[in-house]
């Protein structure tokens, strides 16, 4: 199964995978506003071997045969690094 990826230009670290190029249709209308432009950044052969750095590969090939469409969103408790304590007393 090929899977076609976008990423969100309103959203950070949010990509949609498509079962179709360009078949935004699929979308709802409320997401594709919350989503904003998308942009192309990969095309995917979703094989039983293949793994992804974030998504469980069959929970992606079961949504794109069920609806069209999977959501990745960015990590949960993904925090600016610029709030982190560097270990600094200043």
């Amino acid at each position: 199964m090929q899977a076609y990826v976008y990423k969100s230009l309103r959203k950070d670290d949010t990509y949609v995978f498509l079962a179709a190029r360009d078949d935004f249709a699929r979308l709802p209308e409320p997401l594709r506003t919350q989503l904003g432009g998308l942009r192309f950044v990969l095309e995917v052969a979703l094989t039983p071997q293949r793994t992804l750095a974030r998504e469980d590969p069959a929970t992606v090939r079961e949504h794109l045969l069920q609806r069209g469409f999977h959501l990745q969103f960015p990590p949960a408790g993904a925090a600016d690094p610029m709030t982190a304590d560097w270990g600094t007393d200043a």
